[in-house]
């Protein structure tokens, strides 16, 4: 073990109704990849932001390099040398490279001498970038470059990434990679937050395990099993999803010759689209972020209206339904962004339950609201999907990313669709939680529902769908059978190069 960078000692941080943290004590080490472990609300991202000084611990203390460590906001963490990744990208997709990493400096240069050493880093780093091209047209994984080259422009002695890969391809995910070993090969520290456990095993040195806010364990990921460290985080014995075997049935979902623009500026418009799924079948949709997933869930929600008859639910024409009147005949949606699309922030877990649930679930008559049907439904999502939270009253924006995602996801499979379309079902949540949430399709699938997974997951498509698509600049590809499908026929797939005349399943 390495001289400590950063000794946490007893850090504790309780919020009304919930301990966040609770008497945290672990050591970085210089020149250390350490992984940060837990199930969704184990209290990582409180601990992280306590390091970067966004939050204020109640008692314990931190040492950097033995000194007291006591950052009163993220401008004193990173004059100290700490600099953090987050897992949700903060930039303005209007202004270029440069003008976006300025914004985040507290005396940037002139733009010319900075553009030229976000050109000197990024390439010295293996991130190669344009310090003049505008973030808007940039794919998910150059925006991650953005947020780490700025960061690397301070000369950071601890970086805290926070699930860094979720958005990234394969390839790009190698590049990374190779950008912290050399990070780590200079002495630069990094704390690592992923639920991605094989990739906690490729890269980290040591590993902390965090459950109910408590440090309940450490291990090395190298000599450690995926199972094993998730088994460590739950505290009990991981359940694999299994995929029962059924017959597919009639169409339910036919989406023929659809070409829409996207209502986004710099959004990708849907190219000459050909799907059909069928009653029983899952179809998985995978592709880089940023080339169609939105606009495609958008099509097939009612928030994009299209020709009528461009999309069909059991043969009926929806094109030009809104939301509500497809879910009332069983389509039904889950968006990717859950804070702001799928749930309302500010609103409680069961006025959110009532967004979306109002038609199938019977939650208002003649413009009354049944506000004990709406309470009883939003308790039974919490208590099926096992959402961590004090109770349904609470806002949604009080519930930690993975948590709301599970309420989310389970507010639409507990309505018992027809036709469920979800985008990227399980970003940002823990590998108990994921194997809930894919067993909870699979089981509504068995039940004969039409289901479109749209995921940037590779693993996850594969565990779960019959049939695979890829989407690529606004075009997806002739679907194929998960069955025998490689990763490499499945990166060429995302990639684009494959023949683009599409044909129904």
């Amino acid at each position: 073990m390495t001289a400590p960078l950063l000794s946490l000692q007893g850090l504790t941080k309780a919020y009304p109704g919930v301990i966040a943290n609770n008497n945290v004590s672990f050591d970085i080490g210089e020149g250390e990849v350490h992984a940060l472990l837990g199930e969704n609300g184990a209290g990582k991202s409180t601990l992280v932001k306590m390091i970067y000084g966004l939050v204020k611990p109640d008692s314990g203390t931190m040492l950097l390099r033995g000194q007291p460590f006591t950052p009163a906001e993220p401008r004193a963490a990173r004059a100290d040398g700490i600099a953090m990744v987050f897992q949700h990208f903060s930039l303005f997709d209007a202004l270029n490279v440069a003008e976006n990493i300025a914004l985040g400096m507290e005396n940037p240069p002139a733009m010319n001498d900075l553009a030229a050493r976000i050109r000197e880093v990024s390439e010295n780093y293996g991130l190669p970038l344009d310090p003049f091209r505008t973030v808007g047209d940039l794919s998910a994984g150059e925006r991650q470059r953005v947020e780490i080259i700025r960061c690397l422009l301070q000369d950071p002695k601890l970086l805290i990434m926070d699930e860094p890969t979720s958005v990234l391809t394969p390839q790009e995910v190698e590049i990374l990679f190779e950008t912290l070993q050399k990070l780590r090969s200079e002495g630069t520290s990094i704390l690592y937050i992923s639920h991605k456990l094989e990739e906690i095993r490729t890269l980290c040195d040591h590993a902390t395990i965090l459950r109910l806010g408590e440090n309940v364990g450490e291990c090395t990921p190298a000599e450690t099993s995926a199972r094993e460290m998730a088994e460590l985080m739950v505290g009990s014995t991981l359940q694999t999803p299994e995929r029962s075997g059924r017959e597919f049935g009639e169409v339910a979902l036919d989406i023929s010759g659809l070409s829409v623009p996207s209502p986004s500026e710099f959004g990708t418009a849907l190219k000459n689209l050909h799907l059909v799924v069928r009653k029983g079948e899952v179809l998985g949709v995978g592709g880089v972020a940023g080339n169609g997933q939105d606009e495609l869930l958008g099509v097939l929600s009612g928030e994009i209206l299209t020709a009528a008859d461009a999309v069909k639910k059991d043969g009926q024409p929806v094109g030009r339904m809104g939301p509500t009147a497809r879910r009332k005949l069983g389509l039904l949606t889950a968006p990717e962004e859950r804070l702001g699309h799928a749930a309302a922030p500010d609103m409680s877990l069961t006025e959110n339950a009532l967004l979306t649930g109002s038609v199938r679930e019977g939650l208002e008559s003649n413009g009354f609201l049944k506000w004990g049907l709406t309470q009883n439904f939003a308790e039974r999502i919490i208590e099926a999907f096992d959402v961590r939270t004090p109770g349904p009253d609470n806002a949604a924006r009080s519930l930690s990313g993975g948590n709301l995602q599970k309420f989310v996801i389970g507010r639409e499979v507990l309505q018992d669709p027809d036709v469920l379309v979800v985008n990227q079902p399980t970003w940002g949540v823990d590998a108990a939680a994921a194997a809930s949430i894919r067993q909870a399709i699979l089981d509504l699938a068995a039940k004969g529902a039409a289901i479109v997974c749209i995921s940037q997951d590779l693993d996850e498509l594969m565990e779960i769908s019959d049939s695979f698509a890829a989407l690529n600049e606004g075009r997806l590809s002739a679907p194929r059978e998960t069955t025998g499908l490689t990763v490499e026929e499945i990166g060429l797939m995302m990639g684009g190069a494959h023949g683009m005349e599409v044909a129904h399943v």
